[in-house]
């Protein structure tokens, strides 16, 4: 098993296994309570890496964390996401990565998540409708005045996090990676040879690794539960995988985090590697 941890820039230093805040209820009453609780929880288990978006619930996930754990722990860092907002014609989500826009959700994600600089900002997607350079070069400038401190994108190419690069550096890259589904492999390998993060979303493929008898094999071996198996091959992938499970209930949270002492032998992995129809 490699590091548990990962250093941005060498010296902003992250437990790997974060947790993923989308999953959490937000609207008032016993649903939201608990939400709060996982949040606390997964603190208090050590996590150091939450993620969230504004897409999520039109900030209101961004607000949920700070009612939860502000002030936050020196160690703890939340990233968020923008580049997503509603069509005023429709009243549907939509790419929207135009500067106006980037530098309004930035200001309004410091006020929500009552913070003065963002560590890590992530552009959720690339808008096909704005010049990759004027996004980026959105984020740069935000950068240079102090308002977030790294830059990361969101279901990228190798080629456009190439370009993106040229640009301005980027600190991690947010792409769908799973045991089941690798298709963003050549992505992940990008991020490997220049140490970026790389932070998998739907990490476990919605609990289909438990129904491969392969992975419930390995599972059974290490009297683990599929999903830990399928957190743990991420772990084990590359030194680089920041993987991000979510969960709105605190037993998956210690099952998610109790992955990270998994230990896969040689054969192991080489199974989980080589499963029948993965890519």
């Amino acid at each position: 098993m490699s590091s548990t941890v990962f250093r941005f820039d060498g010296d902003l230093e992250v437990r790997r296994l974060g947790f993923g805040a989308m999953h959490l209820p937000t609207e008032p009453g016993p649903a939201r309570e608990a939400s709060l609780a996982v949040a606390r929880r997964a603190v208090e288990l050590g996590v150091t890496l939450i993620d969230t978006a504004y897409m999520y619930g039109g900030g209101a996930n961004e607000e949920l964390l700070a009612e939860a754990l502000h002030p936050y722990p020196d160690e703890l860092l939340i990233t968020t996401k923008i580049g997503v907002a509603r069509s005023e014609a429709s009243g549907e989500w939509e790419l929207n990565g135009r500067p106006a826009v980037l530098r309004d959700q930035v200001d309004r994600a410091l006020r929500r998540l009552r913070v003065e600089r963002i560590e890590l900002l992530q552009l959720h997607r690339i808008d096909p409708g704005t010049p990759l350079a004027d996004q980026v070069g959105t984020l740069r400038d935000l950068r240079d005045e102090g308002k977030i401190a790294r830059i990361g994108l969101s279901e990228v190419t190798a080629g456009e996090l190439d370009q993106a690069r040229q640009i301005v550096e980027i600190a991690s890259v947010q792409n769908r990676y799973n045991l089941l589904d690798r298709e963003h492999d050549p992505v992940l390998e990008a991020c490997d040879a220049a140490g970026i993060a790389f932070l998998p979303w739907r990490p476990v493929a919605w609990g289909g690794s438990g129904a491969r008898a392969e992975v419930a094999a390995v599972a059974a071996e290490l009297d683990a539960t599929p999903t830990q198996v399928a957190l743990a091959w991420l772990l084990d992938r590359s030194p680089v995988v920041l993987p991000i499970p979510g969960t709105a209930r605190i037993d998956h949270l210690e099952e998610n985090l109790a992955a990270e002492r998994l230990h896969l032998t040689g054969a192991q992995r080489d199974r989980l590697d080589h499963l029948p129809g993965a890519p």
